[in-house]
This record gives C-alpha cells, structure tokens and sequence, in this order.
C-alpha cells in the first residue's frame, strides 16, 4: 500500500497546483466532494467533458425514457455546490494528454492544467457495432443524456425497434420501447438475457416478463449487417433471416475510456490498474469508477465492475488516501436494473461456475437465487426480496458457509441457512439444486 506524500506540486507562478480530476460522472464528482467534505483546502479542479450540470446516469436507460417524463436527468450535485464548495470545473473541455515528469494535462482547448495529484475517471463508453450499415441514422447506443433523448424522439408508437444484445441497457430500453407502444425485437448471440451476469432462473423468469409486454427474443442470433437507403430500414442475421427495423439500438457491452491513462504510460489491462487506494502506477495519479481494474478485497479475483456503488466507494478510498485518512470498509458490491416496474438486485459478483439455489417460486414473482462457491455464499439475486438482499450483503462480507438445502426453502430467514456441514442424503441436496 502506498502512502500519501505530504509535499504540494507547485504551478509555474508558485501557487500549489490543485487535485485535477479527469471526468464528471458519478465518481470524478464524489471525489470531489469526498476530498471537501474530508478537510481538504487545496484547490479541486474538475474536467468535465460534457457542458451541462453532471447528472444521474442510470435513469437514461429507464425514467427518461418513459412517455411523458421531463427531459431533464437528475443532477449529482446542484449547480452552486461547486462555487459553495470552491470546486473549479472546466465544462465542454477534454483532457487530451498527461505530461507525467511536468505533472500537466493537456486540453483540448489547447492549455495545460498543472495538477498535485490526478485523479482519472473517464468511465466508459458504449461497445460499438462494427458491421456494415452500423453508421445508418437510426442506430443508436445509449451513454449520455444526448443519446438518450435522441432515443426518446425515436421510440414513437408503431416504430419497429431492434435491440441488439439483452443485457441490462438492451432489457431496459427494450421495456421503455414496449411501454411506448413500439413493436420490440431483441437480438441475443446468446442463448438467454443477461447471461453474463445472472443465471437460467433469472434469466427465464425475465424473458417471460419481457413476453408479457409484447417483446420478442431471438437467441442465437449473430447481427451481420444493418441495411437502408437515408437510415436504417431492417437487421440481417446470420441464418439469413431479416428483421425490419427503423430503430436500431446496439446494447452489447461498454468499453473502458483508459486511453488517456495508457498513452501515458500508466498500466492498463481492460481498465486501469490501481492497488486498494485507488492508486495507479504513478504514485501522483489515481484511477476511479468504472474505468479502473483491481484486485477484489472480497475473493482475490481481477475485476472491472461497472456500478455506482464501486464508483462511489472506490472515490471515497481515492479521497481518503489522498488526505492522509482511513477510509470507509470495502463493501460488498451490488447492483440493479428495473424492467417492466420489476427491480433486480444483485449482491456481489455471480462467477458461471457458482452452485445456484432457488429461494422461493419465480411464478410468484418473489424469489432470490443464491450462489455458493466452495459452500460460502458468493452473490445472490433478488426479485421482490429486500429481506434476502441486505442478509446476502451482511453474509457475504462475512464468507458465511451455507446450507443448501436450507436455502433452499425460502421458509427459512437467509441468516439461519447458514452451516458448517450439515448432513442430507443425496435426495435433498439434488433438489435444492434443481
């Protein structure tokens, strides 16, 4: 671990240079809060890409979308919190480079903006299509407020949408385009929604959901191309098979914006590489949210999560380690998406190997599905099931063992399904696992 240096990098005219942060999502804005509302008096500088107040990202993806609802997105902080809390923030400017030995970024307006420490969180960007017609008017992704509301002019009743990818963003814009009237068509190289981050149980449970309001699913099904005259006009897949569309949204995943750290030399590997604090491999700069790659202090495995709860715990260790102070426990990672009015939530990180246990009847619409790895409890998934999500948390960070076939029966609180080694015959085990 590495510890804070004490000395202030100076500007060229001898005032200290400030702490520049390099991005205005959720964490490049609680590391600037954390680093006021920590006693720090130095000057705090925020680089931020876009020209509007920094706002709330998840609701792009699900309120904003909604017929009716405000254009406008809630804002992380309101506009005279940065002048009360003497936050600097360059606004519509982008970092283009970092002259590490100088200790200055390079903007794009052409200055250099000295800084003490720099803190980069650049996020991540949308994951584009590279295919033929990928460039038509039409097909969309979905990152910033600006793709949002283009969207939103899109999804008008009777609009033929394709949505490629059903993952969390493909899931939920495919919910605001039904409850928009508009005839729903998910494309799915795999064979289930959100197999990346969930199991069958979940996975059926919100196909048939999505069946419900009309949205189609097509699995196994791999985009060659997107064909139109002046914009999109249909989706060929691979089999041959083609799907008019006049919307085309691309959900497949994000990438990490690390270039800025990687042209500098930093160590990238699918995001930036930083130790417990945050830390990159400059002892001046730091790397926050969803940008960065780290070491899990739960179960020692490499991970890049992309959720505001990491965002906003990996700012305050950022924060902390950089005014000298201790910063909060690490906690257990979680997660959400609402489709349909159902919200999912997700406690730490599912791995495929995972043994699942049905909590509860999906038909319901009230389950959890917890995940042992080695008999400990690894994550969990709750629909409808508060009680299990804040035990699952607490049970987690603990390594608690589990007992499958307690926990299976959904009867029986969470927090006594816990076990050394229960004897079952074979019997019971195979059907908690089914």
């Amino acid at each position: 671990m590495h510890s804070p240096e004490t000395t202030r990098h100076e500007t060229g005219n001898g005032t200290a240079a400030p702490v520049v942060i390099v991005g205005a999502g959720h964490s490049g804005v609680a590391v600037a809060a954390g680093l006021r509302s920590r006693g720090w008096e130095g000057g705090v500088m925020l680089i931020d890409a876009e020209n509007e107040v920094p706002y709330e990202r998840p609701p792009l993806s699900k309120e904003l979308l909604k017929d009716g609802a405000p254009d406008e997105s809630a804002v992380l902080r309101k506009e005279r919190f940065y002048a009360d809390k003497g936050i600097g923030r360059l606004a519509g400017i982008t970092a283009e480079s970092i002259d590490r030995n100088s200790r200055t970024v390079l903007l794009s307006d052409g200055t250099g903006q000295a800084y003490h420490r720099l803190v980069i969180a650049t996020g991540s960007r949308a994951r584009p299509l590279t295919l033929p017609g990928a460039g038509l008017p039409g097909v969309r992704c979905l990152r910033t407020r600006d793709d949002a509301l283009e969207l939103k002019r899109l999804l008008v009743a009777g609009a033929r949408v394709a949505i490629i990818g059903a993952g969390y963003i493909g899931l939920e814009v495919a919910a605001a385009a039904a409850a928009r009237g508009c005839d729903v068509t998910v494309l799915e190289f795999q064979d289930r929604v959100m197999s990346r981050v969930t199991s069958a149980p979940v996975s059926r449970y919100f196909e048939q959901l999505h069946g419900r309001h009309g949205v189609r699913f097509v699995f196994g099904a791999a985009v060659t191309s997107i064909d139109g005259g002046q914009r999109a006009e249909r989706v060929t897949v691979a089999d041959g098979t083609v799907f008019p569309a006049d919307v085309v949204l691309a959900g497949i995943g994000v990438l990490p914006n690390q270039e800025l750290a990687a042209d500098a030399g930093l160590e990238c590997r699918d995001g930036i590489l930083v130790d417990g604090d945050g830390r990159t491999s400059d002892s001046a700069v730091y790397a926050s949210g969803d940008v960065t790659r780290f070491t899990s202090p739960v179960d020692g495995a490499s991970q890049r999560l992309e959720c505001i709860q990491n965002a906003q715990a990996q700012a305050d260790r950022v924060a902390a380690h950089i005014t000298g102070q201790a910063a909060a426990e690490p906690e257990i990672p979680w997660f959400w998406t609402v489709q349909h009015g159902v919200r999912l939530q997700t406690a730490g990180v599912r791995q495929p190997e995972d043994e699942a246990i049905v909590r509860g009847e999906p038909s319901g619409g009230k389950f959890s599905v917890v995940y042992l790895r080695d008999g400990r409890l690894a994550a969990v998934d709750t629909i409808a099931n508060l009680a299990d999500f804040r035990t699952a948390k607490r049970l987690i960070a603990q390594g608690a063992r589990i007992d499958p076939v307690l926990a299976a029966d959904p009867g029986i609180p969470l927090a006594e399904a816990t076990s050394s080694t229960p004897n079952h015959s074979d019997a019971d085990l195979a059907a908690a696992r089914s």
